[in-house]
Parts: structure tokens; sequence; C-alpha cells
């Protein structure tokens, strides 16, 4: 029965008639528009003694002794930073593409130490720097934690990952990536799946749409497009990136061995072949008999155990698949010998072996 859904699933996914067409700005990416990661290290404090301890983690107390410092509180001892509402955390965040200063954006703050939970804390000012070690945005707020933790003297219970938390809106930027869309003449669209014909399809779409532009394929990843003079480029780009084309791709068949998930391209052919799906079945079952001895007999009560071995054999018998089997042709023949999703893993594979696949099998 597992077996006959799987497939009716199967079915469902790749058997129609040919890939619907998609948007362009849904299988490519525009060159210089990607957004960039920025990282800082911060440190949150009023926590409800769930932070850092100070004895194991020094750079905790070296934070906090940095922080009063600049506030001008100093000549503090160790004994006189013994709190654990504070915790040093990393703040991690995307800086969107065309970002501009005073626009804000989310932040993920990270524990760094043995603190148990940042629930209730609040991050200081913190700098997040780029790749080039320039700062780009400050960040700032309380957090927002997701799971929890809660401690006894004998018992614990930890819900979800206390030590990491959001900041929705918590960044504001402060620094903008220097790229000017509108001075560039020419523009490379990547391909997020590389094909040759998809790129030629994208090409061809942009040449005969009417935009001011020309489209030339360069590679399976990359159409490159050039401009007219005088066209606006950001309104060139946001006409044709809404035409459509049917995007391409190798047959291919993708296998989950841990979870029996099968999943098989509408362009996925086989070769005739005859498939037999058999297997033997061996069943052990334990179990115990008492063996007493006569009335008035001398002998002693004993215990002997019991095993029962049955064997059972299952043969399906063959199934023949004509030349150039279409994927529905193979969905229904498979139902037809009633297997598994298991055995079907192990069909897929075998005919896959015998040549008679052509299609890339793979297994995740």
């Amino acid at each position: 029965m597992l077996g006959r859904l799987l497939l009716s699933a199967i079915l469902i996914l790749g058997a129609g008639p040919g890939l619907a067409e998609v948007r362009i700005k849904d299988i490519v990416q525009f060159e210089g528009v990607r957004p960039n990661q920025l990282i800082g290290y911060g440190l949150v404090v009023g926590l409800n003694g769930t932070g850092d301890s100070m004895r194991n983690s020094p750079f905790t107390r070296s934070s906090v002794e940095g922080m009063l410092e600049r506030l001008g509180v100093g000549n503090l001892s160790d004994e006189d930073i013994s709190t654990a509402n504070a915790a040093a955390v990393m703040v991690t965040a995307e800086l969107p593409a065309f970002g501009r200063p005073g626009m804000t954006i989310d932040v993920v703050v990270s524990s760094l130490g043995d603190a148990s939970s940042l629930h209730g804390g609040t991050l200081l000012v913190t700098p997040l720097v780029g790749a080039d070690n320039k700062i780009y945005a400050v960040s700032q707020g309380p957090l927002a934690v997701g799971g929890f933790a809660a401690e006894g003297a004998k018992a614990s219970v930890t819900s979800g990952v206390p030590t990491v938390a959001r900041i929705e809106n918590g960044a504001t930027i402060e620094r903008e990536i220097e790229f000017e869309l509108g001075s560039l003449t020419t523009i490379r669209l990547a391909l997020r799946n590389p094909d040759f014909t998809t790129a030629s399809r994208i090409a061809e779409a942009i040449n005969t749409a009417p935009v001011a532009a020309h489209a030339r394929m360069l590679d399976p990843t990359t159409v490159e497009l050039s401009f007219d003079a005088k066209a606006g480029i950001a309104e060139t780009i946001a006409k044709l990136e809404n035409l459509t084309v049917e995007p391409d791709s190798p047959a291919r068949v993708v296998v989950d061995s841990k979870t029996g998930t099968i999943v098989i391209g509408a362009d996925v052919r086989i070769d005739e072949v005859a498939i037999s799906q058999g297997g033997l079945t061996v069943s052990v079952s334990e179990g115990a008999a008492v063996s007493q001895p006569e009335p008035f007999s001398i002998g002693e009560t004993v215990v002997v155990p019991r095993t029962e071995i049955g064997v059972e054999t299952k043969d399906s018998g063959f199934a023949v698949m004509g030349g150039q089997v279409s994927l529905r042709e193979l969905v229904d023949g498979l139902n037809a010998i009633g297997v598994g999703a298991r055995e079907i893993i192990s069909i897929l594979q075998a005919i896959k072996a015998a040549g008679a696949l052509h299609a890339d099998l793979e297994v995740i």
C-alpha cells in the first residue's frame, strides 16, 4: 500500500506534459544584485542568572571590563565582576542588495560562552562588519528567544535552542555597498541550475521581446546582456525579468535511501527490461515450555526453550516493459508487481547497473 501511494505521488510530481514556463527572475541571479554577510561580536545583558560564568568565559569578563571602562567605571577586581547576567554573543546579519543608510535589517544572536539561555536579554551596541572589515551596520535591542530552559534540583527541561535569538529590525544600515547599476553597459545573468538549453531559451526570449537589450549566451551558466546607450538599465531589467521561458534539465532520478523517498523526472526513459521482484521472509519466534517430573518421582521442574521458524517465499513474477518506457509506464509497471518503496530503490539501481536507465541516478 505504501508503495502504491508513493508511486502515485511520483506520478503527480513528474508525469505532467513537460515543464511549465517560469519567469526569468526565478531561475537566474543578476550580477551585483546579491546580499552580503555581516558579523559582529557583542554583549548581552539583563539575563536572569543564565549568562556566562566569568570563571569559564574570560572573554566575557574582558568585554564587561572594557564596556564599564568606556562608561567611566574602572578599577574593578575579579571579585567585583562575578555576575551571571551577561553573555558574549556573535551577531550575524545579511545586508540586502542596494541597502541604503537608515534601513533596518534583522539580526541573529548566538551565544559564544557557556550561557544556558538568552531569554530576557538585551544586546548592547554592536558594530557589524563585512568581509572588508568595514562597519556597515550597528545592532542593538531586546532579544526574542524561541526556545526555553528550566532547571531544578533533580531535573531539567529544554525546548528548542534557548542560546540563539533574533532581533527583528535590530540593526540599522550605516554604509551601503558601492555599486552603481546605472553606470553599467553590460550585465550578466547567472543560472541557478546551469543548462545549455535553458540559457539559449533565455537569450532567445530576451532578443525577441520589445526591450532595449541584446542577450548572448556565454556558457551554460551565463547569459550576457548589452543595453542601449539611452536605455534605463533598471527599467529594462524590470521588463525582461518577467519574461517567461521553459527551463530544461537533465533526466534525473533522486533516491533518499534513509526515508524511502523517490523522485523521478518527467524525461526519464528506460529501455526494454523484464523485472521480477521476489523475496524470502524468515520469521523466528521464541517461546518456552515447562517440563515437570511424574507425580511421586524424584526430579526437578525444567523450563525448556522453544523456537519456531517459518519461511515464506514471495514471487511476483516478471513485468515486461517495452522499449523507451516513459515515466507513466514505469510507475504503472512497478505498481503492477506490487513492490514497496524499499524494493523500488533496489530495482532502479539494478536497472541503472544494467545500462537500461537513461538518467542520472542520485542517491542521497
